[in-house]
């Protein structure tokens, strides 16, 4: 049974790791994968794969692959204390829901 997963990071969001080797470095995110629970970061978790050679890729060799990350492992950046914090939604005057950080509580843009 595949769930789609509500993921409060969005494409273009600054974020930073959590935890594991690459802890405290940030990158954009490049994509959201709703349906495994993941984003995929610019410059975090590099992976090397021998690729063999092919019609795409007809010389071979190794490449180096942007992999996933769980979304429970990245933190979205807080601008003006450059920390880590959560996503959290507020109700405008208006009706509208808006993204804003959890802990400075302003509005993400």
């Amino acid at each position: 049974m595949s769930t789609t997963h509500k993921i409060r990071l969005k494409k273009g969001d600054n974020v930073m790791m959590l935890v594991g080797s690459e802890k405290g470095k940030s990158g954009k995110i490049i994509a959201t994968h709703p349906k495994t629970n993941m984003v995929t970061v610019e410059g975090l978790n590099v992976k090397k794969k021998h690729q063999k050679p092919s019609q795409a890729h007809p010389q071979g060799g190794i490449i180096e692959l942007t992999k996933p990350i769980l979304v429970n492992k990245v933190g979205i950046v807080e601008p003006t204390s450059k920390k880590p914090t959560r996503v959290a939604y507020e109700l405008k005057k208006d009706g509208s829901k808006v993204r804003v950080y959890a802990n400075t509580r302003k509005e993400i843009k």
